[in-house]
């Protein structure tokens, strides 16, 4: 394979600088590292101001459980002839940790695991709407129609007295990589132009064989890296086990005003190379992202800007999004997000604007309408204009 621009060397060897993970958005405070849907932190974060007297039982014996089930409906305007104008499908998931390591102190060792049944109520997968329209992206992109399937299944160890993780099994790689607050398909913006790296990297599947960790450096500085099997297969996770011998490799590093923060005030860049995968039918890739918001009062204004060599994912080589989360609008819990894309494509720039309105409900249920404004779909020429609005749903326990 031919060697990419910077080097992979470095990816490798740096592949066991341990993981950091982000705290919840609503608990900032007390941080737990990794992205909101991580496994911790989403139980973290259902779990506040909920009086679950089992689960808090268990959680005594460090055994944390969850379950959910989401569902997500779609439609659009201007379609491309003989396409479908709608989209809809749910996904119920299980999942938890169990602390096996040093229960009475900050470096404990856990297994963490997660299980999912996504399915497709209607014909076509919802995450494959946006190409009816003519625009480059995906919506939503875990409701898909893979059936049962695992997504999670590592151990984690902390270390350095909290200050340091390392994971090592079946990973999702968006657990960890260019990760910010309102990057979740269940509780933040529907298009993946506003999740990781804006569209443009050449992801993993999303349990994918490997090891990531990350560490503070500093009180402020912090440095995050993985590497993990470009050809794992979600829905069979133990066939052919780093077969081909394709990766995906990331480093990535940055401030935050202090750990207690890094989920909300976070400034990073992140450099990450793909090899060729045949499983995810892309090409050998490379780039490079920078990410930065920070916390305002109840406001969350962020802007990131992401680059590819060679387009491998959606044909998209540059990509730029800016936008803001404000939280608490309404009721303590809910959340405003609001944000704009901007995409170099093969034919003409294509811009996209969405607006989503979280709602909490009952303590255990999620409703977040959404609207989406694509100028200049990319495979659309005879239309400037497509809208996508649709609904989104969790009950969780």
């Amino acid at each position: 394979m031919q060697t990419t621009k910077w080097h992979r060397g470095l990816l490798i060897s740096s592949s066991v600088v341990l993981m950091l993970q982000t705290p919840s958005v609503q608990a900032a405070k007390g941080v737990k590292f990794g992205s909101t849907d991580a496994v911790d932190n989403r139980i973290t974060q259902d779990k506040k101001n909920r009086s679950l007297p089992l689960k808090e039982r268990l959680s005594q014996d460090g055994i944390n459980l969850a379950l959910d089930y989401s569902m997500i409906t779609l439609g659009t305007s201007d379609n491309l002839p003989g396409t479908d104008d709608n989209a809809a499908g749910g996904m119920f998931r299980f999942y938890g940790s169990w602390d096996l390591a040093g229960d009475d102190s900050s470096n404990t060792g856990s297994f963490v695991w997660k299980v999912e049944y996504r399915h497709s109520y209607s014909d076509l997968e919802p995450r494959f709407l946006e190409f009816n329209v003519g625009g480059l992206g995906l919506q939503a992109p875990p409701f898909s129609d893979q059936k049962g399937r695992v997504t999670n299944l590592y151990w984690k160890q902390k270390l350095n007295n909290g200050r340091s993780t390392i994971v090592a099994g079946f990973l999702d790689a968006t657990d960890y990589l260019d990760v910010y607050a309102v990057a979740s398909p269940w509780t933040g913006f529907v298009n993946f132009a506003f999740s990781t790296g804006n569209s443009t990297i050449a992801l993993p599947g999303d349990a994918a064989l490997g090891v990531a960790g990350a560490t503070m450096l500093s009180d402020s500085l912090f440095v995050i890296a993985g590497i993990t099997d470009m050809e794992s297969d979600p829905t069979n996770p133990f066939s052919d086990l780093l077969s081909e011998s394709h990766y995906f490799k990331s480093i990535e590093f940055g401030w935050t005003s202090s750990q207690e923060q890094i989920f909300l005030d976070n400034v990073h860049v992140t450099f990450w190379d793909a090899d060729e995968s045949i499983f995810m039918n892309q090409a050998e890739d490379s780039g490079v992202n920078i990410s930065a918001s920070k916390m305002i009062g109840a406001w969350l204004p962020f802007v990131r800007a992401s680059w590819a060599e060679n387009g491998s994912t959606l044909g998209i080589d540059k990509s730029l999004s800016t936008g803001f989360a404000y939280y608490g609008l309404g009721g303590e819990g809910n959340t405003l997000g609001a944000a704009l894309n901007w995409a170099d494509t093969a034919t003409e720039d294509q811009y996209t604007l969405e607006v989503f309105y979280l709602l909490k409900l009952f303590g255990s249920v999620e409703l977040s309408p959404d609207i989406q404004v694509i100028k200049n779909p990319a495979n659309n020429p005879d239309e400037n204009l497509a809208m996508i609005y649709g609904l989104r749903a969790r009950v969780f326990w």
